[in-house]
C-alpha cells in the first residue's frame, strides 16, 4: 500500500529537479533563451535597469501572441498587441524573479495612450531621492506612428503597479526612440530621437522628473540615429545608438561630451569582431553600471524577430574602456559577471 506514495514523491523529485535545471544559468548567454526563477522566459523587451536597495529592476516592453502588420504601412511595421510593461528583479543579474506587470495596457478604451492598438516602447524608471517617487518614462505612439510622445508614469515602489500621467511632445517636439539618463548631481535628462528620426535630443528634467524644462539641446543633427543607450565614464559621457533600418539590425556608433549639453562628437562603431557590422545581430537599448564593481559595465541589447517579436531574445555583452577611455563591445558566446 505505500508503493502510491512513494511514487508520487518519486516523480516530484523529479518535478522540482527538473524546475530547478530550467532556472539553472550559470552565466549569461545572448541571444539565448533566457528563463526566470519559475522557467518561463523574460519577456523585458526594449527594457532599462534600476538600481535600488540592493536589488536590479529589469522593466521591458511585454511582447505576447501573434505578430502582425499594420496594414498600409509602407515599411515592416511588424506589431504585437501592446501588453504593458513588466518587471523583475535580480540580486545578481543572472536569476531574475517576475514582478508583474507594473504598468498595464488598457483594453477597452481605444483612444487611451495604453490601448493595446497603440505603441508602449522602451519603458525607463529611475528613483527621485526627494520625493521617493519611482519614475517611468517609454515612448507612446499610434500604429503609425504618427503620434511621436513621450509617456510618463509614477509609482511608491520599485515593482509597481505604476500610475499613468499621460503623454507629452517634449517642448512640442517629435519624440520616439528614448532613454532615461541620471546624473550623479541627480539631475535627470532625457534622450529622443527627434525631427522623423533625424535629429537627437537632449532635455533636462524638472526636479520631479515628471516634466520637461525648457533646456533641450538638437544633437547629432541629421545623422539618423535612435536606440539611445547613455553611460557616464571618467567625467565623460558615452551616447550608444543605431541606424533608423527598422527592426533590421545595423552598425551602432557610439558620440562622447565632456558636458551632457555640451558638444558631441560622433565615432564609430564599438563593436568587434564577427558580426561586428549588425551590432551582433541587435539594437542597443541601455547601459547598466555594475554594483561595486569599479568600470565594469553591461551593454544591452534587443535582438528582433519582426515577424515573431515575443521570440525575439537579449543581448548582453561586457562593455570595456581601454586606457583611452575609448568604448569596445566584444561578442561572447556565455560569460559572467566576474
Amino acid at each position: 500500500m505505500r508503493t502510491v506514495p512513494v511514487l508520487w514523491m518519486l516523480l516530484l523529485v523529479i518535478a522540482a529537479s527538473m524546475k530547478t535545471y530550467a532556472q539553472a544559468q550559470p552565466s549569461i548567454i545572448p541571444g539565448e533563451i533566457w528563463p526566470d526563477t519559475e522557467g518561463k522566459p523574460i519577456n523585458a523587451h526594449g527594457g532599462g535597469i534600476l538600481y535600488y536597495k540592493d536589488t536590479y529592476y529589469w522593466y521591458g516592453e511585454i511582447k505576447k501572441d501573434s505578430t502582425w502588420r499594420v496594414p498600409g504601412s509602407t515599411w515592416e511595421n511588424y506589431r504585437v498587441n501592446a501588453g504593458g510593461i513588466s518587471c523583475y528583479s535580480s540580486k545578481d543579474l543572472l536569476h531574475w524573479k517576475y514582478e508583474g506587470v507594473a504598468l498595464a495596457s488598457e483594453k477597452t478604451d481605444s483612444t487611451a495612450d495604453l490601448h493595446i492598438s497603440k505603441v508602449i516602447e522602451r519603458p525607463k524608471v529611475i528613483y527621485n531621492r526627494k520625493t521617493g517617487k519611482f519614475v517611468m518614462w517609454m515612448h507612446i505612439d499610434s500604429q503609425d506612428y504618427l503620434y511621436a510622445r513621450s509617456g510618463v508614469a509614477v509609482s511608491d515602489k520599485p515593482e509597481g503597479p505604476f500610475q499613468y500621467m499621460g503623454s507629452v511632445r517634449p517642448n512640442g517636439n517629435m519624440a520616439r526612440d528614448m532613454t532615461i539618463f541620471q546624473d550623479d548631481d541627480g539631475k535627470a535628462y532625457h534622450f529622443y530621437s527627434s525631427e522623423e528620426n533625424q535629429t537627437m535630443h537632449i532635455c533636462e528634467l524638472t526636479a520631479d522628473y515628471l516634466s520637461h524644462t525648457s533646456n533641450d539641446r538638437r544633437i547629432l543633427i541629421q545623422q539618423a540615429r535612435e536606440a539611445p543607450a547613455v553611460v557616464k565614464y571618467n567625467k565623460r559621457f558615452y551616447l550608444f545608438s543605431s541606424g533608423c533600418t527598422g527592426w533590421s539590425p545595423n552598425a551602432a556608433s557610439y558620440a562622447t561630451a565632456d558636458s551632457i549639453m555640451g558638444e558631441w562628437t560622433q565615432h564609430q562603431n564599438p563593436c568587434q569582431g564577427k558580426d561586428a557590422d549588425s551590432t551582433f545581430h541587435a539594437q542597443s537599448t541601455f547601459v547598466l553600471p555594475v554594483q561595486g564593481q569599479q568600470n565594469i559595465f553591461i551593454f544591452m541589447a534587443d535582438r528582433w524577430n519582426k515577424t515573431d517579436l515575443e521570440s525575439s531574445r537579449y543581448v548582453w555583452l561586457p562593455l570595456i574602456f581601454d586606457a583611452e577611455s575609448m568604448p569596445h563591445i566584444l561578442w561572447k558566446d556565455q560569460w559572467t559577471i566576474e
